[in-house]
């Protein structure tokens, strides 16, 4: 997995925030609670400490794959972007359904940013795929379960 993934500035943030959590917060809590699971004598019956050294393992095994990403990431700050307009990895679009004349807005984003109720869809999405290197006024046309949609990129916006 020697290949840069794109990470948002954004999401980027967010990963070493819960990165730092875990290491100052949530580690030195588990610890604590196989100490104490330990003073109460026979471990091999004891669900407390496996319990505890369950939780350890999540811990360590998220902050090795948070390590992970960050340093294959490589972070994308849209706003220093000079797009000319067209749509691009962190950039937002504003289009209209063609067929039902709806608005939506997506923020193009990393896999792992990913959230279709915030309006954030991956860079490897079909909407995504679609829209990239189109610009505004252009259709845009993605293949979906129900068929083909069209929509029409009202805005391109590059923003934090």
């Amino acid at each position: 997995m020697s290949d840069k993934f794109p990470l948002t500035v954004r999401g980027a943030k967010k990963l070493e925030e819960e990165l730092e959590h875990l290491k100052t917060v949530e580690r030195p809590k588990v610890i604590e609670d196989i100490a104490e699971a330990r003073a109460h004598g026979d471990l091999k019956e004891n669900a407390e400490y496996h319990a505890a050294r369950e939780q350890q393992g999540f811990i360590e095994g998220r902050i090795q794959e948070i390590e992970g990403k960050l340093g294959n990431a490589q972070i994308v700050d849209v706003t220093a972007i000079n797009a000319n307009g067209k749509v691009v990895f962190g950039a937002t679009v504003d289009l209209t359904d063609e067929d039902t004349g709806d608005d939506v807005s997506y923020q193009i984003v990393g896999d792992d940013e990913a959230d279709i109720k915030q309006g954030l869809i991956s860079i490897n999405s079909p909407v995504a795929r679609a829209l990239i290197g189109k610009e505004e006024g252009d259709i845009a046309e993605v293949q979906t379960p129900g068929g083909l949609k069209s929509f029409e990129i009202v805005e391109v916006k590059y923003l934090a």
